[in-house]
């Protein structure tokens, strides 16, 4: 019986933390995302070196690759999440802000149309349109099969906004 009270505990414990954290997430706003392709990708080991350039690649287990299409309005934002894969990002047109959770001077770098940065997605952070013109980004995630693309997380109070 003791089993039983100490593990109902533990559940009703974690579901009151996955309530809290609900609770706390920052939504995104102004941001449509449209999936434009999935695939799934076996285990993956690649070493590929060209003259001075080289790149090293390996997953374990099988992976989801999914591209998306993500149009932010003036203002709009995707609220503070992070993601259990990595993922490529292009700046098709607008700018993209980036602030860092874990960035306790709220000092993002910003990514002009014709400019990508990779998003490791294992920490807070949030991408802002700061521009006055329409930011449009292409995403192409790896994630581990089945895993959701965000995860979101509370505001971590780095930022004044």
């Amino acid at each position: 019986m003791k089993k039983l009270v100490t593990g109902s505990a533990i559940f009703a414990g974690l579901v009151a933390l996955a309530i809290a954290t609900a609770a706390l997430a920052t939504p995104s706003s102004g941001v449509t995302s449209t999936t434009l392709v999935t695939g799934t990708l076996d285990p993956i080991n690649i070493n590929v070196k060209t003259d001075d350039w080289k790149a090293k690649f390996e997953t374990k287990g099988t992976s989801d690759v999914i591209v998306v299409e993500n149009k932010v309005s003036p203002g709009g934002q995707f609220g503070w999440h992070s993601h259990p894969g990595p993922s490529l990002v292009i700046v098709k047109s607008g700018t993209s802000t980036l602030y860092d959770g874990d960035d306790p001077t709220c000092a993002p770098p910003v990514y002009p149309a014709g400019s990508a940065y990779v998003d490791s997605g294992d920490h807070t952070h949030i991408a802002r349109n700061e521009g006055s013109t329409e930011l449009v980004l292409i995403v192409a995630r790896l994630l581990p099969q089945g895993a959701p693309a965000r995860i979101d997380q509370p505001n971590p109070g780095n930022c004044p906004f």
